[in-house]
């Protein structure tokens, strides 16, 4: 493990929540909630606003409606988190070349090797210019962790948490770690962390007072030695600034149970198409079909299916998809289901698998949904049209967002970025002077030659202060 503080955990706060404040003057200091609107929904992100309610990610969406009420729900806006996502990249690319994304609002950086920072000072002094670009690029706050290892880098901006920056000196680990629940450790969750409680151990101080031949025994050899490691802040894990893909994936959850045998299989016709869909997008092709089928009583099955090799036919994974299926009871109904290919490669075998003459779609052609499942999907595409928290202009009141919609009726509220509070109207869901926009910049460009990146026209942030 290295001596001096250069490894940065950045951790964007409530990204998506702290977003949708950027962009929407109304909520800037209200409790917001990011996630899936429907019945069974569950919380992408929560503003601090809301977490004061007790309202954090992956809760069900019905409790966090329950604890605050009173809360803006609105569903995400993936597109647009990921170009605000790619500039906040852009900014750790141009410190080193080791960055390892670990999702859209979290990172970790290498500053030694891009020759950023090697000491203490050179690295806080980073953090707080990585820090003030962000919000000059972004509007939004970012919190910064720095140490010598990965494990403690990510702990620190957990203390750095809002819109801060903890340094963790050499020397200092053990006795920071000591007073931490063991729950702080990476692999510790609700399971092993009970286990480890039922022993008489609940601090990571306990773990090292145990040793490490306890650990073994109640936990198992790899996970014993790995957890008494992290324990003694031992962690050489490199940044890696590339991980390969391991599979891609499509599910859906349903807001009432399928019990129809026919409509299930539509179901997985369908997500078999976009997720080929989605192994095109990626220039990829795979050669294990996975299928996940969760039932009424929330058991969870998988089946898997592997080919000769690689492909991104949609006729085969769609026949593959239906035959993991055949092996599935669905009797009582099904709540999620998820189609899945593995084992990915970039090249396809596709003569290979001409599995079902007549029925191949024009090889690496375009995917046709089957017109059955078109036809049923119409009506929700006509309910999902205004999804609250989403973009719209009208042409005579301009830009806003729904913030709500039902009854044959959407509500509106006209703000920008940088506007003031807006207006709330309400329309018909087929005006004809109503229709859905894209995103507005929340940073405008910044005059030549002045401090920060450039804004430019895909410029993503907020013009003021972030909320």
């Amino acid at each position: 493990m290295r001596t001096e503080p250069t490894i940065l955990h950045l951790d964007m706060d409530a990204f998506f929540a702290s977003v949708e404040q950027a962009s929407k003057p109304s909520l800037r200091g209200k409790a917001v909630v990011v996630g899936g609107l429907g019945p069974r929904g569950v919380v992408a992100t929560a503003s601090y606003e809301a977490r004061v309610f007790g309202v954090h990610s992956a809760m069900p969406m019905g409790q966090a409606r329950r604890l605050a009420p009173n809360a803006a729900y609105l569903v995400p806006r993936f597109g647009f988190y990921k170009a605000i996502s790619e500039r906040v990249m852009e900014l750790l690319r141009a410190l080193s070349p080791l960055v390892e994304p670990l999702s859209l609002d979290e990172a970790f950086v290498d500053l030694e090797a891009g020759g950023a920072a090697w000491d203490e000072q050179s690295a806080r002094l980073v953090g707080a210019r990585l820090r003030a670009d962000i919000r000059a690029v972004t509007g939004l706050t970012g919190s910064v962790g720095l140490a010598a290892s990965k494990m403690l880098a990510k702990i620190a901006s957990e203390q750095a948490k809002p819109d801060g920056l903890v340094v963790i000196e050499p020397g200092t680990e053990r006795a920071m770690l000591g007073p931490m629940s063991v729950r702080t450790l990476p692999g510790v969750g609700p399971a092993t962390g009970d286990h480890l409680r039922r022993a008489g151990i609940t601090t990571i101080e306990e773990i090292v007072e145990a040793g490490e031949d306890e650990l073994v025994r109640l936990l198992g050899k790899s996970h014993g030695h790995g957890l008494y490691a992290m324990a003694l802040a031992r962690d050489d894990r490199p940044v890696v600034a590339e991980r390969e893909a391991k599979s891609v994936s499509v599910e859906d959850t349903y807001d009432v149970d399928i019990h129809d045998r026919v409509r299930v299989g539509l179901e997985v016709q369908r997500l078999a198409d976009r997720c080929v869909r989605r192994l095109r997008g990626a220039g990829l092709s795979g050669r294990t079909i996975v299928l996940k089928v969760r039932r009424y009583d929330f058991s969870t099955l998988t089946r898997s299916e592997t080919l000769r090799g690689p492909t991104d036919d949609p006729a085969v994974i769609r026949e593959a998809a239906a035959r993991l299926l055949d092996s599935v009871d669905t009797t009582g109904g099904v709540r999620l289901l998820g189609v899945g290919v593995s084992g990915l490669a970039d090249y396809t075998q596709e003569d290979l698998f001409a599995q079902a003459a007549g029925e191949r779609a024009e090889v690496r052609g375009p995917v046709e949904e089957p017109a059955a499942v078109q036809a049923e999907e119409q009506p929700a595409l006509a309910e999902r049209r205004w999804p609250a928290g989403h973009d719209v202009r009208h042409a005579a009141f301009g830009h806003g967002w729904v913030q709500g919609s039902g009854l044959g009726r959407v509500t509106v509220r006209f703000e920008t970025p940088g506007s003031e509070p807006g207006r709330v109207r309400t329309f018909r869901v087929d005006d004809p002077d109503l229709e859905p926009a894209d995103p507005l910049p929340l940073v405008l460009s910044r005059p030549e030659g002045s401090r920060g990146p450039e804004g430019g026209s895909g410029a993503v942030g907020l013009r003021s202060a972030a909320p």
